[in-house]
């Protein structure tokens, strides 16, 4: 271990130092910016393990998501109606916020999460374009066991 060495620094180099990073942080910015959303889908993943919520405007592009998990549950509290709605809730901010006011909602899962967020989205005052179950259903299931020989 040296000794570091101290160097004064101009204050021209100061002040273009503070341009480079105000650049930068204008870049962000500017990256980061949503567009305002009037109409948008919200896609709800209902779980057994977790809710999932994704919400994107109308073509399909994600503006952003969040899940019970992300919140901060853990373990098998992911799966309760209570983290659903803390979900939703979460959201419904973000959605001011880019100025989201007409929704289409897409549920998919059988999860316990599944009529709590529904609650949340109908109570929250957003109008609701239309609901529709995209839940994959089996046509054939699984092949079912040999009977049994003695």
């Amino acid at each position: 271990m040296g000794k570091t060495r101290v160097m004064a620094q101009k204050k021209e180099e100061v002040i273009k130092e503070i341009e480079k990073i105000s650049e930068k942080i204008q870049k962000i910015q500017i990256k980061g910016a949503k567009k305002k959303i009037n109409t948008g889908r919200i896609y709800v993943q209902a779980t057994f393990n977790n809710t999932i919520v994704t919400v994107t405007d109308e073509k399909g592009n994600p503006a952003f998501q969040s899940s019970a998990g992300a919140i901060g549950f853990k373990g098998p509290k992911k799966a309760t109606p209570y983290a659903a709605t803390q979900v939703i809730n979460a959201l419904l901010d973000k959605m001011k916020k880019i100025g989201l006011h007409e929704v289409e909602i897409y549920v998919k899962g059988v999860g316990p999460g599944r009529e709590a967020s529904l609650r949340a989205l109908v109570g929250s005052g957003l109008e609701i374009a239309g609901i529709r179950d995209i839940t994959p259903i089996p046509f054939n299931g699984p092949k079912p066991k040999k009977p049994r020989r003695v």
